[in-house]
């Protein structure tokens, strides 16, 4: 007989509830919405996430496979388009916001972390990746004939390993395509 929490329940108690419950009334997120919220919406999508899920209908199938168990790792069982439906109409800056605060909390927590080696200065890293994209959803991100991509440039404080900027563009850059996110 299983004692104590499930893994992924124990990981749920680490995020501040409290903080999502805040941001989802500022944004009126659970306005009209009976069964499936978004702290419910966040479950899953972490759970989808840790599994590496890469579909709704394997999201479905992961939940479905752990359905007498949702109710103990803190995740409400909802029909098969309840996630796609919620990921519809769920404000996405929610999730954003929420994001900024964990990310506002860590660089705060771990701003006093001493680097391996001794600087006067704050250090940062800069790393590029390139993301893939398919060109039927995204044909403004031409990596190649067949092959859509963005590069994301982000920039990284080294104490704490916080990103602290991050910049997206197509590959033609040097035209003014990028967009800048700030926290």
């Amino acid at each position: 007989m299983q004692r104590g929490l499930y893994v992924f329940a124990e990981f749920l108690t680490l995020v501040p509830r409290y903080d999502v419950q805040r941001i989802v009334n500022e944004h009126r997120g659970d306005y009209r919405t009976k069964h499936f919220k978004c702290w419910d919406q966040l479950g899953c999508m972490m759970f989808a996430q840790f599994r590496q899920l890469n579909s709704l209908r394997d999201i479905d199938i992961g939940l479905n496979a752990h359905a007498s168990k949702l109710y103990h790792i803190g995740i409400q069982q909802c029909p098969e388009s309840t996630p796609a439906d919620a990921n519809e109409s769920h404000y996405h800056r929610i999730y954003e916001d929420f994001a900024k605060s964990l990310m506002h909390r860590a660089r705060r927590d771990y701003a006093n972390t001493e680097l391996a080696v001794e600087v006067n200065t704050a250090v940062y890293a800069l790393d590029a990746s390139i993301i893939d994209l398919t060109l039927f959803l995204f044909p403004w991100a031409k990596f190649r004939k067949t092959k859509g991509a963005i590069k994301l440039h982000t920039l990284i404080d080294l104490r704490g390993n916080i990103q602290c900027f991050s910049s997206w563009g197509s590959h033609k850059i040097s035209h003014g395509t990028t967009r800048c996110l700030r926290r």
